[in-house]
């Protein structure tokens, strides 16, 4: 009962500070699972997005949170955790590496040699086929991701069956257009092909609560929200991480 009183006094506050307004340009608000990613300026990112959101699909997304950031105070993680249901990720947190493969030495090359020209010659499989090997099932890369990975906890939401909202940037910019993304979205994509990927845009919230600042500024902030784009068969993850980013730098003259 607090979190629902929490949560309409904060959309009160938010839609009063900034009229946080949704902008629905390339696609409608329907309740399917989708990825929204966006430009990233600010923490009060995540919540306008939350804001802009009808009630509908606000209560299946969940925002990601900076776990350093939204953690410090027992009333941040009040709130993420009860008023916005985010997913916390630590930005401290680095993947996990496979373990390097042992060498196999001049003797243990020349025997598999051996071995593989024997398979050949009795009539069994090419050792150098000429088809590419099959790429992995989204399902078999969700299940190799280990769980120290910091797309742990965003996969975790989506195999639920949630939204969320993610920051391809990994950090705050502080220019005109977004930094460069991050491979995450590209994971994201690949391991979930049957997720929506919707861009937004996010204007003038930076001058909202500008960083180092505490007391917000009344603005006049919108989110722009654009046609779906989806990750293409063969498609490389830069060439990916590019177009997703063209796809929100778009919607900043629409």
């Amino acid at each position: 009962m607090l979190a629902k009183l929490m949560s309409l006094l904060l959309l009160g506050i938010v839609r009063f500070l900034t009229g946080s307004q949704a902008r629905w340009y390339g696609c409608p608000p329907k309740a399917e699972q989708r990825i929204y990613f966006a430009n990233h300026q600010s923490h009060a990112d995540m919540v306008l997005i939350w804001a802009a959101l009808p009630e509908e699909l606000r209560s299946i997304t969940r925002p990601i949170a900076a776990k350093d950031y939204w953690t410090k105070t027992p009333f941040r993680q009040w709130i993420t955790t009860a008023v916005f249901n985010a997913v916390y990720v630590d930005r401290q947190a680095a993947p996990a590496r496979p373990p390097a493969a042992e060498p196999v030495g001049v003797l243990g090359a020349l025997a598999q040699a051996a071995a593989e020209a024997d398979t050949a010659m009795a009539g069994g499989p090419d050792p150098s086929p000429d088809t590419p090997p099959r790429p992995p099932r989204p399902e078999e890369l969700r299940a190799a991701l280990p769980e120290s990975d910091p797309l742990a906890p965003l996969v975790r939401a989506l195999e639920s069956g949630d939204s969320i909202v993610i920051f391809p940037e990994g950090t705050r910019g502080h220019g005109d257009e977004p930094q460069p993304f991050k491979s995450g979205l590209y994971k994201l994509a690949q391991m979930f092909p049957q997720v929506v990927l919707v861009p937004a845009w996010i204007n003038n919230v930076q001058r909202v609560m500008p960083k180092g600042e505490v007391v917000p500024v009344p603005i006049l902030c919108s989110v722009t929200f654009g046609a779906p784009i989806a990750l293409e068969p063969g498609e490389e993850r830069r060439p990916f991480l590019d177009r997703a980013r063209r796809s929100v730098i778009a919607l900043r003259e629409v």
